[in-house]
């Protein structure tokens, strides 16, 4: 499964041991630049270029089999019409690898960064702001170059992404006695779809304990953690007690859980096992499903509109360039090849991503028609937090969430605007 994996891992005790990797990778990171590894402008200008034959090397955080083989096949093809080497290596642990790569001062020359960790590297000038010299950069999705753009500069190219939606149990949604028509597109419908489901002996939904499932909720109800441009703590907004209210309400009347108390490890778990009929997760559950629970027969609906409208969340990864590679022009044309249209779509068919560019939408819904109401978020999607230094403010959050029926969600959130104006330094 892709696109984060703390985002389909709920228990507390994993949570916190990947955001202490991650915040130990970049603290790496971090300590490099403020030993004078060149992580900063003028550095990153001044690195020797060198004009070919290039020798790529490029570090991926592969999902298995299926998308190592794509990308090293579609990076063979363009090393071959460009005179080049390209060799790619699937990590075993992409935040630590990078992070030890960089304090080294030996990067690969591309690599991916997830929309997590993002603003983690572009603040301390490990990422080359290349991200507009792609053509048509303006055919990535909105909310993805929001993602990768810190300080006003879109850094580096989305390859693909996934969404939150609404996935129905089509049996035990019929047992409930509900039809099509009773698919839940507001809170309140949702609340009377689960006391229905609920009263038929069924529990509702399984939903993740974390703010990569829970902030969806709070999108909805037109808040978030951070201000757009990430430089202020927005945390503790009645927009976000709304939504913390309403999840609180839903785990309290037992027509929500979370995974744990199903015995499951994730909520796809719960689902593809029948324990709920309903579950918030992102496109990587078809996958899951094909494989462990093939005789699941389930729809893909849009998540439910909140007092302020559509929300969901994106999970995404870019394409980035070192900013100390001495091959900064051969490695943006690998990652142009690596992001047209129909390498996108050749990738979605490898291994089941969404395409980041919207002229691609058409094309891969109608191979894919299913998947339509995870690509129409992308309209309203969004993104991680996009500030450094936020790891430990997130795992707390987390936290919270997962003790959400016993604390008070204002108090929740005050905390979080608390921790979240410390990291941001105001």
């Amino acid at each position: 499964m892709k696109h984060s994996s703390v985002s389909r891992n709920s228990t507390t005790k994993r949570n916190l041991k990947k955001a202490a990797l991650g915040a130990a990778a970049c603290a790496v990171v971090l300590s490099a630049a403020a030993c004078g590894s060149g992580f900063d402008d003028q550095g990153a200008q001044q690195a020797q270029q060198s004009s070919g034959p290039a020798k790529l090397q490029i570090l991926i955080g592969s999902s298995g089999d299926a998308e190592t083989a794509a990308v090293k096949d579609a990076a063979a093809k363009w090393a071959s019409a460009n005179g080049a080497t390209a060799t790619v290596t699937p990590a075993q642990d992409l935040s630590q690898q990078l992070g030890q790569a960089f304090a080294g001062g030996n990067p690969p020359d591309v690599f991916y960064v997830d929309a997590s960790r993002f603003a983690d590297y572009a603040s301390v000038g490990a990422l080359e702001p290349y991200g507009d010299k792609i053509s048509n950069s303006a055919d990535f999705y909105p909310s993805l170059r929001t993602t990768f753009t810190y300080n006003g500069t879109f850094y580096c190219a989305p390859k693909d992404f996934s969404t939150l939606a609404l996935v129905i149990n089509q049996d035990l949604w019929s047992k409930a006695g509900l039809s099509d028509s009773d698919v839940p597109t507001t809170w309140d419908q949702l609340t009377a779809v689960s006391k229905k489901i609920k009263d038929a002996g069924v529990t509702p939904l399984a939903i993740g304990d974390t703010r990569d499932r829970v902030g969806a909720f709070m999108v909805q109800a037109g808040g978030w953690i951070t201000s757009p441009d990430g430089k202020q703590a927005t945390a503790d907004s009645p927009e976000n007690v709304q939504a913390l209210d309403y999840v609180q309400s839903l785990l309290k009347d037992k027509l929500a859980e979370y995974p744990k108390q199903l015995d499951a490890g994730w909520a796809g778990e719960a689902f593809g096992k029948g324990k709920v009929a309903m579950t918030v997760e992102g496109n990587w559950i078809k996958g899951a499903l094909q494989a462990d629970f093939p005789d699941v027969k389930y729809t893909v609906h849009e998540l439910p509109a909140g007092p302020k409208g559509k929300g969901t969340l994106s999970f995404t990864t870019c394409w980035g360039i070192s900013a100390k590679s001495k091959y900064k022009q051969q490695a943006i044309s690998f990652v142009e090849a690596m992001t047209t249209a129909d390498q996108q779509l050749t990738f979605a068919r490898a291994f089941g991503v969404m395409p980041s560019r919207q002229s691609a939408k058409d094309a891969y819904v109608t191979a894919f028609p299913g998947d339509a109401p995870f690509v129409n978020g992308a309209d309203y999607a969004q993104g991680p937090v996009n500030a450094p230094k936020m790891d430990s403010v997130l795992a707390d959050f987390d936290s919270g969430i997962q003790q959400l029926t016993s604390t008070t969600p204002k108090a929740l959130l005050e905390r979080v605007q608390k921790n979240t104006q410390t990291a941001l330094g105001n």
